[in-house]
């Protein structure tokens, strides 16, 4: 998680190629950012539904 100007940030990395979901910056892979917890949660059950693995 990361602030921005106050505000709460989560952060994450997806490489659709690879199938992979990563909470740090990796090169090649889709930076995805949430204002929301929820949303963020929401995100990480959708892929893993989808059987993307995490790092």
């Amino acid at each position: 998680m990361a602030e921005k100007q106050g505000e709460a940030v989560w952060r994450m990395w997806v490489d659709t190629r690879r199938r992979v979901v990563s909470f740090h910056e990796v090169e090649e892979s889709q930076p995805l950012e949430f204002r929301s917890w929820e949303m963020f949660i929401h995100a990480v059950d959708e892929y893993a539904r989808q059987r993307y693995r995490y790092q």
